[in-house]
């Protein structure tokens, strides 16, 4: 099994030591550790360099000029270009604040030879939260199989803990590099769409939040892309009527809560823009 590790980063040199480390640590190695810098202004490039030699290091966006508050091409674009130089047959995604157990990728490949019709699987995880371990809430509790419905309403995979092969991006894409935040989301609908996934229920993985550069804190909140990801595959994806239905009619909630949100705030045009959507929505039919 040949795996590629993806680990974008920005500005996160502080953490990338105890993500990469994890990865040394595993008792079945990767083929390869790639980390892909997106601008980085923290001495990412010469420390990298330094102490860690043998890992490829890539700055493809080096000399562009940065998103305004952000780095410079975002995580979608960071984690694309990782892949597209991978010479693994397998993906491993990590993000440079997480950290995996030594015994992640063996148990992985274990699964999937115990179950070779697949071709992703996940884990479950410890949450870690401003050095707190923390409990997970029931609505984030994850699943196994075909699971794209469980999918509609927030992100059920952590991007590190994913194990997938990479032909299965041949057939839905890499991830959406116009979604500055819920690109996981997007692509994680885009697979389970077609196809069914492993689910490890044990945790094999810290996930570590609270810090102020988490891209789920951006200031205009997420929801509004995750809408944008449901229109586009409502739009764009072969689904079965068995999932088209709940796609849409998650759309649609989401839009509504959107819409009121906007009215809240006296946001009128904005609010009749997205009335409007709801409108169309609900008079389209399969």
């Amino acid at each position: 099994m040949k795996i590629s590790v993806i680990i974008p980063t920005f500005n996160r040199k502080q953490t990338l030591a105890r993500a990469i480390d994890s990865v040394l640590k595993q008792t079945h190695p990767p083929l390869e550790i790639i980390v892909i810098d997106d601008g980085s202004t923290d001495g990412t490039s010469d420390w990298i360099k330094s102490n860690y030699p043998t890992i490829i290091f890539l700055e493809p966006f080096k000399g562009s000029k940065p998103l305004k508050g952000f780095s410079t091409k975002g995580v979608s674009a960071t984690r694309n270009a990782g892949i597209k130089v991978a010479k693994g047959d397998w993906i491993a995604l990590l993000d440079s604040d997480d950290e995996w157990f030594p015994d992640k990728l063996a148990k992985q490949g274990q699964a999937f030879k115990e179950n070779s019709e697949f071709l992703f699987c996940h884990t479950n995880e410890i949450w870690i939260r401003n050095g707190i371990r923390v409990n997970q809430m029931k609505k984030h509790q994850k699943y196994g199989g075909h699971i794209f419905e469980k999918c509609l309403d927030i992100c059920r995979i952590s991007p590190s803990s994913s194990l997938f092969s990479k032909s299965i991006l041949d057939e839905v894409g890499l991830f959406d590099e116009n979604l500055k935040v819920c690109e996981d989301y997007d692509l994680w609908l885009r697979i389970t769409a077609k196809y069914s996934v492993l689910f490890l229920d044990e945790p094999l993985i810290n996930k570590y939040g609270g810090h102020e550069d988490q891209l789920s804190k951006t200031p205009e909140g997420i929801e509004q892309y995750r809408i944008q990801s449901l229109e586009k595959i409502l739009k764009t994806v072969s689904l079965s009527n068995s999932d088209y239905q709940p796609a849409k009619k998650m759309l649609i909630h989401k839009l509504q809560i959107f819409a009121n949100g906007l009215k809240r705030r006296d946001k009128v045009d904005e609010f009749k823009i997205v009335q409007k959507k709801i409108q169309d929505w609900n008079c389209i039919t399969i």
